[in-house]
């Protein structure tokens, strides 16, 4: 017979419960869970109707806990978190040497592919598996180990592992000036420059740039302005104009021949770049080999 399912109460109606117990909030359960105020106050009123009490007290718009439903919160509260750490260990079971490594697009495509097959080679047992994302990491809502992004962008608790410097200055293709021209800054105003704008920012752009040499970006021309930082260098590769370019993202398209350096000024950023180890995290050897590997390779400054 089975006597745990006829003494159980209606299971649909305990994750609304732990919710509302916890935030002593019906409106701020369903914001959490996603569904309406109303169908938390029906799953919480069939819980009441099934063990014939009443768990919240309703006044004036508002509600309050009552004494079993305090008991009761802790108990469920207890129970789901340790169901949850069960789920959790057992996903990751299979996988225990399986590092998810979240990556700004950019860094991703144009820093960290070409150099991961090294991170391969000293550790073949871990799995890297790579993450992008545009948005800040505090918008990210999957699982990740380890993150990198550009200093400054919403990181939440996670905890910051270490810093790394970058350099910023114009990049354009070969083909876009007269071979071997250099460009004064005053003689930029003269060219399209290609723009790239996020919201809320988080690169260096062109007037920022440009302050840091006391010009402005007053009397340019409009020039053309993408939502992604590598279409825009793309563009420069295409010859479409001059890009502000990242040296970490810029340096293998520059060395390759594909862009190059129409000034010789550039701004220096002594913590561009952030990496960070996900908040609440088991201390694994494979995430300190990722982070160790990061830092050596960041710091190498290529």
């Amino acid at each position: 017979m089975n006597t745990l399912g006829k003494s159980l109460p209606p299971l649909a109606s305990l994750l609304p419960f732990e919710a509302a117990a916890r935030l002593e909030s019906f409106s701020k359960a369903a914001d959490e869970l996603h569904i309406t105020q109303a169908a938390v106050s029906r799953q919480i009123r069939a819980l009441e109707e099934n063990l014939g009490l009443k768990l919240f007290d309703r006044r004036n718009r508002a509600v309050f806990l009552t004494q079993e439903g305090r008991e009761l919160g802790r108990v469920v509260t207890s129970a789901l978190q340790s169901i949850g750490g069960s789920a959790v260990t057992l996903r990751e079971s299979p996988h225990k040497n399986r590092v998810v490594l979240l990556c700004q697009l950019c860094e991703a495509f144009y820093w960290l592919m070409p150099r991961l097959s090294t991170f391969h080679q000293l550790h073949p047992e871990i799995e890297i598996q790579v993450a992008t994302s545009t948005r800040p990491l505090t918008e990210f809502n999957d699982h990740f180990d380890v993150a990198l992004q550009s200093t400054g962008r919403p990181s939440g608790s996670h905890a910051l592992a270490f810093t790394a410097a970058d350099e910023v200055f114009p990049v354009c293709s070969p083909h876009y000036l007269t071979a071997g021209q250099s460009l004064p800054i005053t003689d930029l105003r003269r060219h399209t420059l290609l723009h790239h704008r996020a919201t809320p920012p988080h690169l260096m752009e062109w007037d920022t740039w440009l302050n840091a040499f006391g010009q402005t970006l007053e009397g340019y021309p409009q020039g053309s302005v993408f939502d992604s930082y590598p279409l825009m260098l793309q563009a420069a590769v295409e010859g479409h104009g001059i890009a502000m370019g990242w040296r970490r993202t810029a340096s293998r398209l520059i060395d390759s021949g594909a862009l190059v350096r129409p000034c010789v000024e550039s701004v220096s950023l002594p913590e561009a770049i952030s990496v960070f180890r996900r908040y609440g995290a088991e201390d694994r050897t494979e995430v300190h080999a990722l982070i160790e590997w990061l830092a050596e390779e960041l710091r190498d400054g290529s």
